[in-house]
């Protein structure tokens, strides 16, 4: 009976390890593809503000949450199991659906871009407070519906990274990342956009060091919100390049990138920073490929009778800018 006993709770012990390998593995393997879909990550960040701005301070996280919630639908219960079906019945295609994301992207860096070199980067729409609560519920409904698009690349990327794997493991991986991502984003976003009122409260203290602290959070947003844009816009040429590049090797069309691996060699044996220079010499070419290809799309679809408009492509710098303190509420 006690032989019975050791070795059950041997077998126990055994299967609590193998558990845990498991859920290490799927860690590290949703850590791996959470990192591949970063540069779509920083994007969704930096554009997400955008959708609240000249709302009232009340409405702000609740319409977040909204917007989150429908980001998690958007990837565990539509992108997620149609991306699963294709890694099975024809992983070609994940590829394919991968390389028009990497278009996507590079066209909106270089739409930013384009537009800043233009000095046509102004808003031409109305905050949604200025028109009640249906601009408010179309302005939610915008932002789901733009998440999808973001939410399928980060999805699609992620998926590329562990088609290796079992479906289950696949399935498991991809929904991991997809609650993490969503978490980390849209609870960064409601840091950011809750970032002045906690400056204004600051401000209002009695305590000097808490006022300089206040006024430098809130003359520091704009600074803040400027930065994520640029982040954002070059992550997007990053990424849609180097996805590009990737994709064309992998579909049969290999010099693009055997030339990326050419340049990248040259400068890998320089002694203490070759790495640093080979990843750097990668990241830049594929920008420039980010740039190139997202400039020829940009010109394609400018020329289209109907062309994107909407909080999409607002700038960031005058989020939240006609909200100089209470007063103004």
């Amino acid at each position: 009976m006690a032989g019975g006993l050791v070795g059950l709770l041997d077998d126990v012990a055994a299967l609590a390890k193998l558990a845990a390998a498991s859920v290490d593995d799927v860690g590290v393997a949703a850590g791996r593809a959470s990192l591949k879909a970063a540069g779509v990550v920083v994007d969704d960040a930096a554009v997400t503000p955008a959708y609240v701005r000249g709302l009232a301070a009340d409405r702000e996280l609740p319409i977040i949450r909204r917007i989150a919630l429908g980001s998690l639908r958007n990837k565990l219960l539509m992108i997620l199991p149609a991306a699963l079906l294709l890694s099975e019945i024809a992983p070609t295609v994940v590829e394919v659906i991968l390389m028009f994301g990497g278009c996507f992207l590079a066209y909106e860096g270089a739409h930013k871009v384009i537009g800043a070199l233009r000095h046509d980067d102004h808003d031409h729409g109305a905050p949604a407070a200025e028109h009640g609560p249906e601009a408010e519920e179309r302005t939610i409904t915008g932002a789901i519906r733009t998440d999808f698009i973001l939410s399928a690349e980060i999805m699609v990327i992620s998926l590329k990274e562990v088609l290796e794997e079992p479906v289950v493991s696949r399935g498991v991986i991809l929904a991991v990342v997809g609650v993490l991502i969503t978490v980390a984003v849209y609870g960064v976003v409601a840091l950011i956009v809750k970032m002045d009122d906690i400056g204004l409260k600051l401000a209002e203290r009695p305590s000097p060091r808490s006022q300089r602290t206040g006024m430098a959070l809130v003359t520091g947003m704009p600074k803040l919100l400027a930065a994520l844009s640029v982040i954002g816009t070059a992550a997007m040429l990053w990424v849609g390049g180097h996805i590009l590049l990737v994709g064309a090797d992998e579909l049969g069309c290999a010099w693009p990138y055997h030339l990326v691996h050419e340049a990248e060699h040259a400068v890998h044996g320089v002694a203490g920073v070759g790495g640093v220079l080979a990843w750097l010499v990668n990241t830049a070419i594929s920008a420039v490929v980010g740039m190139a290809v997202g400039s020829l799309v940009a010109t394609v679809v400018a020329r289209l009778p109907l062309r994107p408009e909407g909080p999409r492509f607002r700038p960031l710098t005058s989020v939240r800018s006609g909200r100089a303190g209470p007063a103004a509420r």
